[in-house]
């Protein structure tokens, strides 16, 4: 006689790396959108007031570009450039730019790319924390 076991559950098939990049990568892209929007519709007063650790909200988000784009050129094979200061009311663009380059460079396939976007996405969320 045999005995009918009841089938094994169905376990959720695992997303294959590529898939878990791209969605990490559009969790980047889409946190520091929402970041680089809400430093484009900023008045200059609080662009440039001071908060924890850097001399102005402009600056942290220029030394969170700079760091971005390092986590960029890393991943591409290339030397760390500095972001230039183009003034507070580019600072926006300056984080949108740097943080979508890093996501285009996390597909190139380097094996730092999952632990630089985790990295970036980080930091981006302690910006916005840092600077709202």
């Amino acid at each position: 006689m045999s005995e009918h076991l009841p089938a094994a559950p169905q376990l959720p098939a695992e997303r294959p790396p590529a898939e878990d990049l791209a969605a990490d990568a559009a969790r980047l892209t889409a946190a520091v959108d929402r970041l680089a929007d809400r430093f484009r519709a900023m008045p200059q007063s609080r662009l440039l007031a001071v908060v924890p650790g850097h001399p102005s909200r402009a600056a942290a988000a220029l030394d969170l570009a700079g760091r971005l784009a390092d986590r960029a050129r890393a991943l591409e094979g290339l030397p760390a450039l500095a972001v230039p200061d183009c003034g507070a009311f580019a600072v926006g663009d300056q984080l949108a730019v740097t943080g979508h380059d890093l996501a285009l460079a996390a597909g190139t396939g380097h094996p730092d790319a999952p632990a630089a976007l985790a990295a970036a996405l980080a930091e981006v969320e302690r910006t916005d924390r840092l600077t709202a």
